[in-house]
């Protein structure tokens, strides 16, 4: 075992086995032990005379000779391009690789973890919800995420989503009978799917010591961290957004849960440089999709989609593109189940961007932009970013969730596309606006980012890529009330509220408008205009 010169972490050779450095306090040590309480020794060494295993995350517990604790965990971090593949010890704080600037990956040595040898072994879980962990969503299959210990979790209860099969909605988007399903993430405390995330990279804050967390944020994943930071207590809270670019209902969580807010003059893509570069110079910890512990929680989503499906994949997941972190996380957990053996077939995936914040359909579709075995092509990246940039061109959409240009995760992106034999489609403003509130009609309603789910599901059956037969699983990130101007806009005909929020977009038409009747305040007109008469 070796030190890194004085600092917190230590290492052990072979790069599963990944320690850090905890301390040498008597209070520490009676710390650790209580948290180990109920674990198991696995054996005892002149080098190492306590050595304890927290079975069920799989974390040592190692005391040496001066007493100086040390944890180690079969989890690590690594470089995802093929040509380099560093790897990093869990308890460092990274956004990309040290050596060449990559995205990272939290992994996991498989062969020595307990996985489960079948996922309907997670059910067991279900009779112990008294259990927070078994309670939250995503810490019950804390098995295929394992980085922490149980007792460094932080969970408010996250996950606590349903899958709805939807025949209505199927029989107007020319889906069969029993084909349809609606992955419901609005259902989350903070009313989206980002907190599926925000409790692993909370988590991982907690476990690096971080006191003061960061997000640039388009509303969703501010309200997230927000929420985060204020129900535990452990952090400060600070949140970046665009001038201009967030929904009030988005914004007014934020504001409410404490997070210090900063209006940045500009878009999202201007406020992540901004606080990329400040908790790379300060001890911030930087809690949007770049950071990988954020999309191991992500990737529970889909273990509740199959888990509503009787542990079987559908055909299809459909699912909005921003920053693309959710279908990032979707194509790490098809890859981590179907190399542990735990499902036997692939979903393929369909990303689906706003017209106005198209890049990846763009790169993908129009520049043929590839995974290539983690070699994709930078240079077309790179020229793309420019020539937006010396055009000037901004991302604009109404839903603004997926409001970005530059997507932190497109080579994550990419590669998920390659796993799940994945496809990419734009939609327009006119039919995100208009596929919400078909949702928001037939069963749940929505933010307009989740509305292009079931816009490009239309246009894909219009295609033919997508058959009525098949099983469609369409994610719908956020609860309705996060955007609830652009609701009023639609619905009321109100020529103003349109003028400012509909007709800049382009939309125009409201076609499924559910406008409110004026009555006089009268018995008679009133069973009249209910056509009771």
């Amino acid at each position: 075992m070796q030190s890194d010169g004085g600092n917190d972490l230590v290492t052990r050779r072979g790069r599963s086995r990944n320690w850090y450095f905890v301390g040498r306090s008597r209070r520490l040590q009676e710390t650790v032990s209580r948290m180990l309480v109920h674990s198991k020794a696995l054996r005892h060494n002149e080098a190492f005379p306590c050595s304890t295993m927290h079975r069920e995350n799989v974390h040592f517990v190692q005391i040496d000779r001066r007493k100086t604790i040390y944890i180690m965990s079969y989890a690590f971090q690594q470089c995802i391009h093929p040509d380099c593949q560093a790897s990093y010890d869990i308890g460092q704080i990274l956004t990309a690789c040290e050596t060449c600037g990559s995205l990272l990956d939290v992994q996991y040595d498989w062969e020595q973890i307990a996985v489960p040898t079948s996922l309907r072994e997670f059910e067991a879980r279900w009779s112990k919800r008294l259990n927070p962990l078994d309670f939250s969503g995503v810490w019950r299959f804390r098995e295929l995420l394992g980085f922490p210990a149980n007792e460094q979790i932080v969970t408010i209860g996250e996950g606590q989503t349903i899958l709805q099969q939807n025949d209505r909605l199927a029989s107007l988007v020319g889906m069969n009978p029993g084909k349809l399903f609606l992955q419901y993430e609005g259902l989350n405390p903070s009313g989206s799917f980002k907190d599926n995330g925000m409790t692993a990279a909370s988590t991982h804050a907690r476990m690096v010591g971080a006191k003061m967390t960061a997000c640039a944020s388009t509303g969703n994943t501010s309200a997230s961290l927000a929420i985060y930071a204020g129900v535990s207590g452990l952090f400060q809270c600070v949140v970046f957004v665009g001038s201009g670019k967030i929904a009030y209902g988005k914004l007014s969580q934020a504001l409410d849960y404490g997070a210090k807010t900063l209006q940045i003059d500009g878009d999202f893509d201007d406020a992540l440089a901004r606080v990329r570069e400040l908790c790379a110079e300060y001890p911030i910890y930087l809690c949007n999709s770049v950071n990988p512990f954020r999309l191991e929680g992500q990737k529970t989503i889909m273990f509740r989609v199959l888990e509503g499906l009787g542990w079987e994949a559908p055909d299809w997941i459909v699912v909005p593109g921003g920053n693309l972190g959710n279908s990032s996380a979707f194509g790490k957990a098809f890859m981590e189940l179907k190399q542990l053996g735990l499902i036997d077939r692939i979903p393929r995936l369909a990303i689906i961007n706003a017209a106005g914040a198209s890049t990846l359909d763009e790169l993908v579709n129009n520049n043929e932009l590839q995974w290539n075995d983690g070699r994709n092509n930078a240079d077309v990246i790179r020229d793309y970013y420019a020539s937006m940039d010396s055009e000037n061109r901004r991302a604009s959409t109404l839903a603004s969730a997926i409001e970005i240009n530059r997507p932190v995760n497109l080579v994550k992106a990419l590669r998920a596309l390659n796993f799940c034999d994945g496809v990419v489609r734009s939609v327009t403003d006119q039919e995100i606006v208009d596929a919400r509130a078909l949702i928001a009609a037939n069963g749940f309603g929505c933010e307009p980012a989740s509305g292009a789910t079931i816009a490009g599901l239309r246009q894909m059956r219009t295609e033919g890529v997508i058959a009525a037969s098949d099983r469609v699983a369409c994610v719908l990130t956020g609860h309705q009330l996060k955007d609830p101007d652009l609701t009023v806009a639609y619905h009321t005909g109100d020529p103003e509220k349109q003028a400012e929020k509909l007709h800049p977009a382009g939309v125009h038409k409201t076609p499924h408008a559910n406008s409110p009747i004026a009555v006089r305040n009268d018995t008679a007109a009133i069973v009249q205009a209910l056509g009771l008469s």
